[in-house]
């Protein structure tokens, strides 16, 4: 049934239920949700939101911006952190806020967001805030962005273990849904046993859209009783680094337990007490398990005749041990369906470690089997888990365990009928690379026998682009590998690239560093004046070029220089008096004295990302050049030195009679025309001109019947793919708002990666008859995908 009052302010407004939201989305909503329930419990609440951006929350920023009004009416406060460790100090001081009789509420709750990489750089105030504890009316979740695949990251990275290190226990949604459950669960643990909460997102759960129970009411907990100390677990004014390791590890740590029993944030899905084998999971891998049982015939009654159970952790560390112990009673096999370094398995093993009754197992391992001097792998700890994979495992496994039924052997059949037939080669590999007219295809040149190395950001992918730049480091160490790879290399001098975000956010301290080594290194500070790689946002504070160039002369950088576009409108009486003035095309030159220059130098590069400059023209707030260029392919001679001078993905091949020949495609060119720079004759600029658009014909269409839709068995998968920029994502989200307008379930995954540079994207949308629980929508999804 059509249900016309459904709108796109609906996700953020909390009297609508059910709503179409993302997972980034969900965060908004929740720290909205978190205000009205405090007050329906008579508290006066403020939150404050404070991160850094990176995949996969690079949006959050972008979405809280947006909800600004809401925020503020709900006492919100969004603070973009300059970087992480910085953002997590802030939040630190909000649960401070009434310890001297200062504050203006009765507590702050605080969401902390950031992606794997800035929670390692936040492991010093992690643990230092963890150990001083919360406000009994406040709580923090930390919103942890892993990448276990590192699709747009430089590493591989789970951030499970930081935050056991610093004794947080972690919640492991699954699905938007849980986003929001396990957030308000998350805030309701934090103020009970005084510690900060992790709350791990992945693409598969944060870059992904449902149709979810918003209602407020939707969630209750309980107070545990927990035989609590004298002075309680939350913060304290006065405090020693001693009591506090002591109130972490004699009672924070077993509050947690307690509050996860008294709310059963644990718990069996499938199959009763007397099963035999039994499955356990968490977040994207509670999705894969679900998948694989599927793919092998298995569902809820099936688990159930075959004495199988499953065990859905919610809360990951610290492991509820009497509820797992009481799952786990009579069980012969116990099988962890856990990717990267194992947690729970070990958590699991410890439980019964002491009355193993004979029960096995299996996580990483298979039992005690060898194979080339080491034990066999099931679930390996390197890259991810496939549900493919896992029910070919678990189906062996089930027939060895006397479970060989037909559907079984069917699924099993499926799936190597299905491997083997998906055999094709690749015939061609979509590698992002830098937009059209964008900064980096000039600025990233080196002189002749120069080197580079890249740093964080679009730069990066200069590495596959044959400049004579390979070599990174993390954020914020860009050019300190050189102090200590000089000493020991022949080489005198080297560039490092070092785009305005990075420098905002934690290079200016590396700059520091090379002055103070004395190393030879000349920085080039690209700056764009957007954080291109995650959605194009502003440099924290309003960072611009001429307060950059003053803190490199404050800093005591002697020779510096600005390259400019000279497209651009550069104020040059903002920049410090004396700071030497170049036009881009002079770079080359730049470069090659600055090369010979003893010490530390810089290059600040001033031009405006070229997917900011095309947004801001459609808004008309950036010039739009009145002129285009075109390639005369009578003339062309196809040499290519086009492409060669410019770098731009808007040079394509044109096939004439006289063979392939280079064109531009008007569409994509943000008119950098640097593409000019090389000899040519073929080249003609035209000013004033106005692209031609198609002549539309007339055509009279006759009354189109409606068509007759077939009925949806379950759900309807639709897969759209494509590349970054052409609408795939637009596409998939109004399919998944036309199904939940039409009172169907919806959901919707994205798997983007650099797609936003120009590589592959992939949308998967999901839809079905509406049900009364919205839970099955993260598994179907993953299903989807696989």
């Amino acid at each position: 049934m059509i249900n016309k009052d459904i709108s796109l302010t609906d996700r953020f407004d909390l009297t609508k239920s059910p709503v179409l939201l993302n997972g980034t989305q969900a965060l908004v909503r929740l720290v909205l949700m978190q205000h009205v329930r405090d007050a329906s419990a008579g508290l006066n609440t403020a939150g404050l939101v404070t991160g850094y951006r990176g995949s996969p929350l690079g949006a959050v920023d972008i979405q809280m911006t947006r909800a600004a009004q809401q925020l503020a009416e709900a006492q919100v406060t969004f603070q973009p952190g300059l970087n992480e460790d910085l953002a997590a100090t802030a939040i630190w001081g909000a649960q401070q806020a009434e310890l001297r009789g200062e504050g203006r509420y009765d507590g702050v709750f605080g969401l902390w967001y950031g992606k794997g990489p800035g929670v390692d750089r936040s492991g010093d105030v992690m643990r230092h805030a963890n150990m001083a504890g919360t406000s009994p009316h406040g709580g923090v979740l930390m919103a942890m962005g892993d990448d276990h695949t590192g699709e747009s990251s430089t590493t591989l990275h789970q951030s499970d273990w930081a935050m056991v290190d610093a004794y947080m226990p972690i919640m492991s949604p699954a699905g938007v849904q849980e986003i929001l459950d396990h957030g308000l669960y998350g805030w309701a643990l934090s103020r009970f046993a005084g510690v900060w909460v992790g709350l791990k997102t992945m693409k598969d759960t944060i870059e992904a859209t449902a149709v979810v129970d918003g209602r407020l009411d939707r969630m209750s907990f309980v107070l545990p009783d927990f035989p609590m100390p004298d002075d309680g677990l939350n913060i304290r004014l006065v405090d020693t680094p001693v009591a506090q390791e002591a109130r972490m590890i004699d009672h924070k740590r077993f509050a947690a337990e307690a509050f996860a029993k008294a709310n059963k944030i644990n718990k069996r899905v499938w199959g009763k007490p007397g099963a035999k084998i039994g499955f356990v999971a968490a977040g994207k891998n509670w999705l894969d398990l679900t998948h694989a049982l599927s793919l092998l015939g298995i569902g809820e009654v099936e688990a159930e005749r075959l004495g199988l159970t499953t065990y859905k952790v919610g809360q990951v560390w610290p492991l509820e041990m009497d509820g797992f112990h009481d799952w786990a009673e009579g069980l012969d096999l116990i099988i962890v369906v856990e990717e990267k370094r194992k947690l729970i398995e070990v958590q699991v093993k410890e439980a019964i470690f002491d009355d193993r009754r004979g029960r096995r197992v299996y996580g990483w391992h298979k039992g005690d089997t060898w194979e080339n001097g080491r034990r066999l792998e099931l679930f390996p700890t390197r890259y991810a888990l496939d549900p493919i994979d896992i029910a070919e495992k678990l189906g062996k496994i089930l027939i060895e365990e006397g479970r060989n039924t037909d559907r079984i052997q069917a699924g099993l059949a499926m799936l190597a009928e299905t491997k083997r037939a998906d055999n094709a080669q690749d015939i061609a590999a979509r590698l992002p690379y830098f937009c059209s007219g964008c900064p980096h295809n000039t600025s990233t040149k080196v002189p002749d026998r120069s080197r580079a190395y890249a740093g964080i950001g679009c730069h990066y992918m200069v590495q596959w682009m044959d400049r004579d730049t390979v070599g990174f480091t993390q954020m914020g160490g860009e050019g300190t590998n050189w102090i200590g790879e000089a000493p020991f290399s022949t080489r005198d001098h080297v560039f490092q690239n070092l785009g305005d975000g990075t420098y905002n956010h934690s290079g200016a301290q590396a700059i520091r560093a090379a002055l103070a080594a004395g190393t030879n290194i000349t920085y080039k500070i690209l700056y764009n004046d957007a954080v291109a790689m995650t959605g194009g946002q502003g440099n924290e504070g309003g960072l611009d070029a001429p307060r950059i160039t003053a803190e490199l002369r404050a800093m005591g950088v002697q020779n510096i220089a600005l390259v400019y576009d000279e497209k651009e409108d550069v104020d040059f009486k903002a920049f410090p008096a004396g700071i030497a003035t170049h036009e881009r095309a002079e770079l080359p030159s730049v470069q090659e004295n600055f090369s010979k220059i003893k010490g530390v130098s810089a290059i600040v590069y001033v031009q405006t990302c070229a997917a900011e400059k095309r947004r801001r023209r459609k808004r008309g707030l950036f010039p739009d050049p009145d002129k285009r260029v075109f390639i005369n392919t009578d003339v062309c001679e196809g040499c290519g030195d086009c492409g060669v001078q410019s770098n731009c993905v808007s040079i394509v091949p044109a096939e004439t009679e006289l063979g392939r020949k280079r064109a531009i495609d008007q569409s994509s060119c943000n008119k950098d025309f640097s593409c000019v720079n090389g000899f040519c004759p073929s080249f003609v600029t035209i000013q004033g001109a106005q692209i031609k658009k198609q002549a539309t014909a007339e055509i009279d269409l006759p009354d189109l019947p409606e068509p007759d839709l077939p009925a949806i068995n379950g759900t309807h998968n639709v897969v759209i793919t494509g590349v970054g920029g052409t609408g795939v994502v637009t596409i998939g989200a109004v399919l998944a708002m036309a199904a939940h307008i039409d009172g169907k379930g919806a959901g919707m995954m994205e798997m983007a990666g650099l797609a936003q540079k120009g590589g592959r994207f992939i949308s998967i949308v999901v839809w079905q008859i509406r049900r009364k629980t919205f839970r099955p929508f993260a598994w179907q999804l993953a299903n989807a995908m696989r």
